[in-house]
């Protein structure tokens, strides 16, 4: 048992899986948060304490049927960075 528990706390402390800091573009500036959408191709980033989304270099990086479409966020220098995109879905619903 003893064992499998230094396993288990290796394995966490190896693989990175404990609490990070998240990147949150309000302490980037517009061109360090575009270069990392540009450089992952997908990314989660933090636009608030208690924000965040997935954004994408381009639509290959969603989903289909969906599309990126043109994200805006607020950094460190400017209140509204193009970075890339966020996928949205490219269905159209009736009846709503």
């Amino acid at each position: 048992m003893r064992t499998l528990l230094a396993f288990l706390a290796v394995s966490v402390l190896s693989t990175g899986a404990l609490a990070q800091p998240a990147a949150t573009t309000l302490s980037m500036t517009c061109d360090q948060a575009r270069q990392i959408v540009a450089s992952q191709g997908a990314v989660v980033l933090h636009t608030g304490p208690t924000t965040y989304d997935r954004y994408v270099r381009d639509s290959s990086f969603c989903i289909r049927p969906a599309t990126a479409q043109p994200a805006w966020v607020r950094t460190a220098d400017v209140t509204q960075c193009l970075i890339g995109g966020i996928c949205r879905s490219t269905d159209v619903e009736i009846g709503r």
